[in-house]
């Protein structure tokens, strides 16, 4: 039985994240795999899993999340193997540190060694990125800069947008992957979803083509028109 989590959707929900779970589950289901999908909401026990979804949100309802997930046994069970999927907001929270408006600094999990301060201005609008082989679509509206600690990878290059800096965006390190792109991401990218579903499931997929696939090459050919 393939477990994933979406945590907190009711306070890292602002664009749909949460539909990251629905597309992952959906995905694995159409392969015959057994899969559950829990929507943890903030005055729940966060279950055991093998995936862990976090979505986008503004600064105070990130500001409690991170609180939330720090008193519960979130961090150690991602030390113990479980994967994650972060966000934008769940991006920054991951981290060391993020910083919420009017420059306060806030602690975050401390589970990757990056740290996010205030941007000059608001990133806002499509997003590009080159992800090996692949290009990763999407939709960034943030205010945060975040700097990638030692031994950090990027996500990937940017085409077009922000992203964590204006070169690159979000991070790939252990089991854990994080962008600035909102969309849901899954839904827009297929073949992140499924990048995600072999990893954690540590076997190949069956080729699995859907609606979702032609309208994601419609998308890359769009933003790359200009």
């Amino acid at each position: 039985m393939l477990k994933i989590a979406v945590l907190y959707p009711d306070l890292l929900g602002t664009y749909g994240d949460a539909g990251n779970g629905l597309v992952v589950a959906q995905r694995a289901e159409r392969r015959g795999i057994d899969v559950s999908l829990t929507m943890v909401e903030m005055t729940d026990q966060i279950p055991e899993a093998d995936l862990y979804l976090l979505g986008g949100g503004e600064d105070g309802p990130q500001r409690l999340a991170c609180e939330l997930l720090a008193g519960q046994e979130f961090a150690p069970r991602v030390a113990d193997g479980a994967y994650v999927v972060a966000v934008c907001a769940g991006l920054q929270l991951l981290g060391q540190s993020f910083s919420i408006e009017g420059d306060a600094v806030v602690p975050g999990l401390g589970i990757v060694d990056v740290t996010t301060r205030r941007g000059s201005s608001r990133s806002v609008g499509d997003l590009l990125v080159s992800v090996g082989d692949h290009l990763l679509v999407g939709f960034e509206n943030h205010g945060g800069v975040t700097m990638l600690g030692e031994g950090v990878e990027p996500l990937g290059a940017l085409r077009l947008g922000r992203g964590n800096d204006g070169s690159v965006d979000g991070y790939c390190v252990d089991r854990i992957w994080a962008t600035y792109a909102h969309g849901p991401v899954m839904a827009l990218n297929p073949w992140f979803a499924d990048t995600v579903l072999a990893a954690v499931l540590a076997r190949p997929l069956e080729p699995l083509v859907t609606m979702a696939d032609r309208l994601y090459a419609e998308r890359c050919q769009t933003l790359l028109r200009g």
